[in-house]
């Protein structure tokens, strides 16, 4: 008589199935994360152009805005008007610190958890000159994510090393820079994944817990997705996503011809 084998609560199909499963959610789960740090990357570096290209002009336009009402009440001598100088000219503030600028973006990306970073590490201020990184330097970054992203694996100490090697890989990200992209992929060596091999008798219930999380870290950052763009630098980006830096230009050059009008103004009430 052949012998009966066991009943298992897993048969082959439904494993198939599973791996299936787990292979797609892996994959949307690392577009998700590369998606949600280039959006990152794109705000922090959106601030940090804001505040240098118009954060002078904005506070041009303040000082502008005291001085015209100074010289009115200076004129009227109208309690109102006085009132309204003594305002404006509390208004006039040195430029924000660039740390409080960015702290709203840096606190978001710390709530769900980063792709890489340590909260105990903070990434120094990137010195960027345009908002989004380059076309090179964004299939770079997302062949890297896909190579070497911790999520890709279960085991601590190698998660921690793809920790690390990532937190490097965020930072030449949000430089743009194409040259070290290029070495950290040179540089960079596969090690063993943690999951349960595949011929393992608990291997269907590790997929099912590995799917479970999967789909839960994909919504974590949908719900970060959603908390960046409602930030001030999201709705700012979101008036030009495919050229925030055209649009830092034009938000410029409307500051310039405001400045220009208002020293018009200021000249005709201070000049003899």
């Amino acid at each position: 008589m052949d012998e009966v084998s066991a009943p298992t609560p897993w048969s082959d199909p439904e494993i198939a199935e599973l791996e299936q499963q787990v292979a797609a959610a892996e994959t949307a789960l690392l577009d998700d994360e590369v998606d949600v740090t280039t959006l990152q990357v794109e705000l922090d570096n959106l601030a940090i152009v804001h505040h240098r290209r118009l954060g002078p002009l904005y506070e041009r336009l303040d000082e502008l805005d005291a001085l015209i009402a100074e010289a009115i009440a200076a004129h009227t001598g109208d309690p109102a008007d006085i009132r309204r100088a003594v305002e404006l000219r509390g208004v006039v503030t040195d430029m924000p610190d660039l740390d409080s600028l960015l702290g709203a973006l840096d606190g978001a990306g710390e709530a769900a958890g980063g792709m890489g970073e340590s909260a105990d590490e903070p990434m120094p201020v990137p010195e960027v000159h345009r908002v989004s990184p380059g076309a090179e330097a964004r299939k770079l970054f997302r062949e890297l994510a896909r190579r070497a992203h911790p999520d890709l694996v279960q085991d601590p100490e190698e998660k921690q090393r793809r920790g690390t090697f990532i937190a490097r890989v965020n930072a030449a990200y949000a430089r743009g820079d194409v040259t070290e992209l290029l070495a950290l992929g040179t540089e960079w060596a596969t090690s063993p994944e943690g999951a349960i091999g595949p011929d393992a008798e608990s291997r269907g219930q590790w997929l099912r817990s590995r799917l479970a999380w999967l789909t839960h870290r994909r919504a974590e950052l949908a719900g970060l997705r959603d908390q960046l763009m409602e930030g001030a630098m999201g709705q700012l980006l979101q008036l030009a996503p495919n050229d925030p830096d055209g649009l830092l230009e034009h938000l410029a050059d409307q500051l310039l011809h405001d400045i220009a009008e208002k020293e018009k103004v200021l000249g005709t009430l201070v000049d003899p």
